[in-house]
């Protein structure tokens, strides 16, 4: 005798089911298309659920699970667990099992009311069941768990059809860096998630094209926020008026950035990573030779600047100071180094211009469609070069510098949106900028809070900044 096995029509499937019994029952169908012999035990049973799982593991053939009332003897309950429990009886009949190994008196019970099986159960842990010759493995499809109790019985019956099985805390593969370096090692074609909150299918698999590159974040993962906070340097290389960036070379910017990273992580439990916020275009007196206020810095001087934080494990993000063109067509220009795993993007709506203004007399602004341009732009990037989660940092210290903010986009799954607080001066001026700025903010968003060496009196403490509540999850130094 045999069972037999084929993967899911999918490519990735999402089992939804809630329940044990029915989590189990959804993987048999999935997976199996033949089994002579049916392991079974009771939902509410777990010690007979455990026992049924090594003997489903060990014979290579489904483990069920009678749903919980199915084996007691009281008349009201055992109509109640028959009709939940018609789905055990079908996919019996569908395997066309002969044999049933029953562990624990529940199973025993219900098993003895099926007609055309015959029932053994364990004879002191040791198997009475009739040999099973395993399936053919499944060894293109992988299943995730998440080891939670309810999983395991659907855990035993995908492992007995020779899937590899993943177990991962995180609803996000790409959240999870073992998970990342196992399914980079392996790559499945057909993967099948027990659980609702992986799915559903179809974003599951756009993650699942990510972290199967197993190119991960400076930390670990693909996924920004939460389980990181950035520290960063922020200016413009060689300029020391712009930013602390700038006031030392580049392996010198690294080791400090390191150094003040490194504050912060007594005070935190997440990993404190290193980051460089380089203002990349940058506001002009003058039009310039695109006559827009606006300065570039050719991609080749930036270079440097973006390998060696790669290989020192630091983030980096490109500040966009637009003048008199827009966030998008910026942005763009810079595409051969946003497409680093280890680049995001910014853009500071100060020195954004309507035309007439001018930096220095006006404080620009940008509206939130031109804001989520750059959103739909940066997230297709993103997909299309199956990159980790993008930080697009949104700079302001007024309100009225992004106009209509909670249509800002932050549902594109690629790209973490963060609102940024730029204010500066007395410890209450900065307080009052931060509570102002929380006001109708778009869902979803995170936040970063800036300390100035000069312009703030005083400069906050690690400790003092980190009691900044709501919490913030990218601090950066001007």
């Amino acid at each position: 005798m045999q069972a037999r096995t084929s993967p899911p029509a999918e490519a990735v499937t999402v089992l939804t089911e809630e329940t044990a019994a029915t989590l189990a029952l959804a993987v048999s169908q999935q997976l199996f298309d033949q089994a002579p012999v049916v392991v079974l035990a009771a939902e509410e049973d777990p010690d007979s659920q455990q026992l049924a799982a090594d003997q489903a593991r060990a014979l290579g053939v489904p483990l069920l699970l009678v749903p919980a009332g199915a084996g007691d003897g009281e008349e009201a309950s055992a109509e109640i667990s028959e009709e939940a429990s018609e789905g055990v009886r079908a996919e019996l009949a569908r395997l066309g099992t002969d044999t049933v190994l029953a562990t624990g008196p529940a199973a025993r019970g219900w098993a003895g009311r099926v007609a055309g099986v015959e029932v053994v159960s364990d004879q002191g842990g040791a198997t009475a069941a009739p040999p099973v010759a395993p399936p053919a493995p499944l060894a293109t499809l992988t299943v995730l768990s998440t080891g939670e109790p309810h999983t395991l019985a659907a855990s035993a019956t995908a492992a007995a059809s020779g899937a590899r099985v993943l177990v991962t805390p995180a609803a996000d593969p790409r959240a999870d860096p073992d998970l990342i370096a196992a399914l980079a090692a392996q790559q499945p074609t057909h993967t099948l998630a027990l659980g609702a909150r992986f799915g559903p299918a179809e974003r599951l698999h756009r993650r699942l094209a990510v972290a199967a590159t197993g190119v991960q974040l400076p930390g670990g993962g693909q996924v920004l926020f939460p389980g990181r906070r950035l520290v960063a340097l922020y200016g413009h290389p060689g300029d020391q008026v712009l930013g602390s960036l700038g006031e030392q070379s580049l392996a010198d910017t690294i080791a400090r950035a390191e150094r003040v990273a490194g504050e912060y992580q007594s005070l935190v439990d997440e990993p404190v990573v290193p980051a460089l916020e380089i203002i990349t275009t940058i506001a002009s007196a003058s039009p310039g030779p695109a006559g827009d206020y606006s300065r570039r810095t050719p991609v080749s001087e930036l270079r440097g600047w973006v390998d060696a934080a790669a290989e020192s494990g630091l983030y980096v993000v490109l500040d966009l100071q637009p003048g008199h063109t827009d966030f998008l067509t910026q942005a763009q220009e810079y595409q051969e180094l946003l497409v680093e795993p280890h680049v995001g993007l910014a853009l500071d709506p100060e020195w954004r211009l309507a035309p007439g203004e001018r930096h220095m007399v006006n404080i620009g602004s940008v509206d939130a469609a031109e804001v989520n341009q750059v959103i739909t732009w940066l997230a297709d990037l993103t997909a299309e070069h199956r990159l980790p989660q993008k930080l697009l940092i949104l700079h302001q210290f007024q309100l009225r510098m992004i106009t209509d903010r909670g249509q800002v986009d932050t549902g594109r799954d690629e790209v973490a949106v963060l609102i940024h607080a730029d204010g500066f001066g007395t410890r209450g001026q900065k307080l009052d900028t931060w509570g102002a700025l929380h006001a109708d903010p778009p869902p979803g968003v995170w936040w970063g809070w800036k300390n100035f060496y000069d312009e703030d009196r005083p400069t906050f403490t690690p400790g003092q900044t980190v009691a900044v509540e709501p919490s913030t999850v990218l601090i950066s130094y001007q």
